[in-house]
């Protein structure tokens, strides 16, 4: 074993009291380095530098730990040390820590920023990029009518389901009926052809109802579409490697692969099931054919028939005057599903900030969540996939098989799917998402507070319920950690205010963190991109590139060479109001109103503001509206200079 003098503490360590022992993670080289400090004696203070194995722990992630203290040289792996080391607190924080990260990098190194839900691969080509474009437009526009839509319909474009951001969830929902017999088995109503209700129709006279001899009706809510091309992308095999509907291993968790045929491929081999409530499609383009046509009226090459409200045939004639199929490719030869397709394959992947190293993350897997929400999967290295869909390591946060989930299951069947069994949401870009569950139970309030009732709904009976039962006994400050984890599942990093923005509002919170240290658990860590456990100036020179004011952040309005976000962020200059220009750029700070003037209108806003940090009105920036503040606007009196 080589040694080494110990390297001198750096910013660039994030260090944690446990005892009195200090632990440090770093960045450092790979593998194992003992050595001997410098001013201490001999047999007491090695310094060791251990990487946690890639098998360690619940992600594959590398990290690299500096322990100081009486922690002799040698020991094969992190995993041993947790189980003989005599400080339990250093075990517990190795557990914890073990997905700790080293930021979003390129594969050359350089960090880089993770994308916005909803907006494209980064990878892609330019034809490509062309094609993602043109599809979010079709994705967003109504269709009338004249082109096609309905007779009957649930929504006239694809965003008014899938609205937050365009292709994500929604708080849209469909209404699904049929007969629940003696037994519980869900069956259509007689000459029925679905269960599906369009609530829509063009004229009053082709409306669809529920009919009278329904006795069951349940609620579904709006999927996500997002990074539809990478769940794509998992190879069946891999799904289908994770099924165990017998339970053989006797976890009470029984997950099965929905097989079913694509549109595109009837013929063919069958294909794991991934989107859909029920995992009930397999590709990316069916989702499309059949979302056109059963929630929009559009008739198409893979479902050329239409859908005759309660499926009577007989009203088509006066309800329907366009010809099937109603999606006809453009002048490129590519119809409405396949733009749209493209839309939802080339999405990219949410973001998910702090990247990694969340001790709620440790808590969902103790739970027992990560058996059904699996957090991380490999897509297809299929040399026909796209470069920008090949090899790439995902974290949606689902197994994509259909479990028993009890009295939560919606009592449809769909396919092989039976009444209570419900496919494995993703949770990626969870905190945007407002109903949760397929039902929309859990909604309104705290994300905090949905996510608690969602969980609880998991119980009391069907393959959530232990894990339901298991959260339901944790501390609360446990419960509030698995909380927080999951409500960094979307937001941007330097996104602060968490309004899915990177402006001025989030800047404060960067001045009072720019310097000081961090760690994936602090509110801080949304502005800590490299996860080295500081946030200084490489945080800095990101969050330049993050931020969206450009027009205020490439300025330099008090001429001293430094763009005015990073003054306003380092603290360099103050910014009372949040409008990321630096009030020393202000020539009227007390126009409150910009109107102008200083008059009895901004006197009105000081004094609605009195006694309060409102920092609109604290023109002298210490924290509350007073009568500093009052005699600098009284000073300022009349029209601007």
């Amino acid at each position: 074993m080589p040694t080494t003098a110990a390297a001198p503490p750096t910013d660039r360590a994030m260090r944690s009291q446990h005892g009195n022992r200090t632990i440090r993670i770093t960045r450092t080289s790979i593998g194992m380095v003992c050595g001997r400090s410098s001013g201490r004696s001999a047999g007491m203070g090695y310094i060791q530098r251990v990487e946690i194995p890639a098998s360690y722990g619940i992600l594959d992630r590398r990290l690299t730990i500096l322990l100081e203290g009486a922690v002799h040289c040698g020991a094969p792996s992190v995993r041993d040390m947790t189980q003989t080391t005599t400080n339990s607190s250093m075990a517990a924080l190795l557990a914890s820590l073990a997905i700790a990260g080293a930021g979003h990098a390129l594969p050359g190194g350089a960090l880089e920023l993770q994308p916005k839900a909803g907006s494209p691969l980064r990878e892609l080509t330019a034809p490509q990029r062309a094609r993602f474009e043109l599809g979010a437009q079709l994705y967003s526009t109504p269709i009338p009518a004249l082109q096609g839509m309905g007779p009957i319909f649930n929504k006239t474009n694809c965003v008014s389901c899938h609205s937050t951001p365009r292709g994500g969830w929604g708080n849209a929902a469909v209404t699904h009926f049929g007969i629940v017999d003696e037994k519980g088995f869900f069956h259509l109503v007689a000459g029925e052809s679905q269960s599906l209700l369009q609530d829509f129709a063009v004229s009053e006279a082709c409306k669809e109802h529920v009919p009278e001899q329904a006795t069951f009706t349940a609620t579904r809510t709006t999927n996500s579409s997002m990074a539809f091309g990478m769940v794509e992308a998992i190879p069946d095999a891999d799904i289908a490697a994770r099924a165990d509907p017998e339970d053989t291993d006797g976890d009470g968790i029984s997950g099965r692969v929905h097989w079913v045929h694509p549109l595109e491929d009837p013929e063919g081999p069958l294909r794991a099931g991934r989107f859909g409530w029920k995992a009930q499609v397999a590709t990316v383009l069916t989702f499309s054919a059949d979302a056109a046509r059963n929630e929009m009226g559009i008739t198409n090459r893979l479902i050329p028939t239409e859908n005759a409200p309660n499926n009577d045939t007989s009203r088509l004639a006066g309800c329907d005057p366009v010809p099937e199929p109603e999606d006809v490719p453009d002048g490129e030869g590519l119809a409405f599903i396949d733009r749209v397709t493209d839309f939802q394959r080339y999405l990219a992947v949410p973001p998910q900030t702090p990247k990694s190293g969340m001790a709620g993350e440790s808590i969902f897997v103790s739970v027992g969540c990560a058996n059904c929400h699996v957090p991380e999967w490999t897509t297809s290295s299929a040399p026909a996939l796209e470069p920008a869909l090949r090899g790439k390591v995902i974290r949606p946060y689902s197994d994509f098989l259909l479990h028993d989930m009890g009295l939560l299951g919606d009592g449809v069947t769909d396919g092989y799917a039976g009444e209570l069994e419900m496919r494995t949401p993703t949770l990626w870009n969870l905190r945007t998402r407002d109903p949760m569950l397929h039902s929309g139970a859990a909604s309104g309030g705290t994300f905090s507070e949905r996510v608690r009732t969602a969980i609880a709904m998991h119980g009391p009976y069907g393959e959530g319920a232990a894990s339901a039962e298991s959260f339901s006994t944790l501390p609360e400050a446990d419960k509030e950690r698995l909380v927080a984890f999951l409500d960094s599942l979307g937001r941007l990093e330097f996104d602060a205010t968490g309004d899915g923005h990177v402006d001025p509002l989030d800047l404060p919170s960067f001045r009072a963190a720019f310097g000081q240290a961090t760690n994936p658990n602090l509110p801080s860590a949304v502005h800590d991109i490299d996860q080295d456990g500081i946030v200084g100036a490489v945080d800095l020179a990101m969050l330049v590139q993050a931020y969206e004011a450009v027009e205020t952040g490439s300025a330099d309005c008090n001429g001293n060479g430094i763009a005015d976000v990073r003054d306003i962020a380092t603290g360099t200059s103050a910014d009372a109001n949040l409008d990321g220009i630096p009030d020393d750029c202000v020539a009227c700070p007390a126009d409150l109103d910009d109107n102008g003037a200083v008059d009895g209108d901004d006197l009105g806003i000081m004094l609605g503001a009195w006694g309060t940090p409102n920092p609109v009105a604290d023109l002298d920036d210490n924290g509350v509206v007073d009568g500093d503040d009052l005699g600098i606007m009284l000073g300022a009196w009349g029209p601007c200079q």
